[in-house]
């Protein structure tokens, strides 16, 4: 598969990914995933089990985001962004990573039954470099998003100074509010911040 070419004018177009659709492009969706978060090469090679095995979780979805030339192009069309999630359940280590966390905290056990007890959990959201500045992001978590039948939607995202990237102001602009703030996952030294909306958008 082709890399979107920053020279050639070309249209975003997000689409759904069945299963069958996410595995033929998996290689493909782990090169956006390792070049927008300016990942070691190789580190796909680690993740794809991974997403492999996310795939089958129950209420999972995908969504992708096809760049389409304004001149007719008989190659393959690139994926230039990529997101997906599942519906959150205590078995998941995300999902015990996060409630250890607002324990930690001090909230009240009612108040994380709340949090935690109906979300869908995005769990990745990438654009290609080459694919930004079209407002890609945005259509891929609506798309994502649409008719989902969870109270609310929960994500990570690893903290910025002044949230000053595109990802944080994609969040607050479609008003992700702070659920958890400087929280380290098990193996991960890096300060994440976990935030969450309610659904619909």
């Amino acid at each position: 598969m082709r890399p979107v070419d920053p020279q050639i004018a070309w249209t975003p177009h997000t689409v759904d990914l069945d299963r069958e659709e996410f595995a033929s492009r998996l290689h493909e969706a782990l090169t956006v995933y390792v070049t927008a978060m300016d990942y070691p090469r190789g580190t796909e090679f680690h993740r794809a089990p991974m997403w492999q095995e996310h795939a089958n979780r129950p209420g999972w979805k995908a969504v992708g985001a096809l760049a389409v030339p304004q001149q007719p192009s008989p190659e393959n069309l690139p994926l230039v962004g990529i997101a997906y999630g599942y519906r959150g359940s205590p078995d998941q280590w995300w999902h015990q990573q996060v409630l250890h966390g607002l324990r930690r905290s001090g909230r009240p056990q009612s108040e994380i039954d709340a949090i935690l007890s109906d979300y869908f959990e995005l769990t990745e959201l990438h654009v290609h470099p080459n694919g930004q500045g079209h407002r890609l992001g945005e259509s891929l978590l609506r798309h994502l998003l649409v008719d989902r039948p969870e109270r609310s939607v929960l994500l990570s995202t690893p903290e910025v100074y002044d949230e000053d990237n595109r990802a944080w102001r994609l969040y607050r602009r479609l008003g992700f509010r702070d659920v958890l703030r400087r929280f380290r996952f098990a193996g991960d030294n890096r300060p994440f911040a976990v935030l969450g909306r309610g659904l619909p958008l």
